[in-house]
């Protein structure tokens, strides 16, 4: 939603993984919300805590709100939640709108379709997204990694 909580956890733990497990993967990857509600600011200080405990720096990301040119340029639009996907496939252009999938799809095994919001709960609420979080960006590198496959 407004880009200081899940997305850029998500973000900066997909960075990681990447680096160590993919760095031959050449991604193009960014965060961004759904609401203006927080352009310019940084992660949730207790995202930053969170992520960094874990070894992931996210301080240096900036909040900014989802533009056209997103649906465009990313071959994958990624929603926390269901209530989100459905704003941005409402954002969307008509012919970008199959590029738009829940994050937690990567994460089947889980059983769940929503990461929950952790900004009105405790710090026990960023350690649960960060742990939604890497299970689906291995699922998600493992879908890249096909996909690459597949087209050589």
């Amino acid at each position: 939603m407004g880009n200081i909580c899940r997305s850029p956890i998500a973000e900066g733990v997909f960075r990681d993984i990447l680096r160590r497990h993919a760095s031959e993967l050449e991604v193009n990857l960014d965060s961004a919300g759904t609401h203006a509600y927080h352009l310019g600011e940084s992660p949730d200080p207790r995202a930053q805590q969170a992520a960094e405990q874990r070894g992931v720096d996210i301080s240096q990301l900036t909040a900014r709100k989802i533009n056209e040119k997103d649906f465009e340029q990313f071959d994958f639009v990624l929603a926390m939640d269901q209530v989100n996907c459905r704003l941005l496939c409402k954002l969307s252009p008509v012919e970008y709108r199959s590029r738009i999938h829940l994050f937690l799809d990567y994460a089947p095994g889980l059983k769940r379709k929503d990461v929950p919001d952790p900004y009105y709960g405790d710090s026990d609420g960023f350690e649960h997204v960060l742990d939604l979080v890497e299970e689906a960006s291995i699922g998600l590198l493992e879908h890249l990694r096909s996909r690459v496959l597949k087209s050589v």
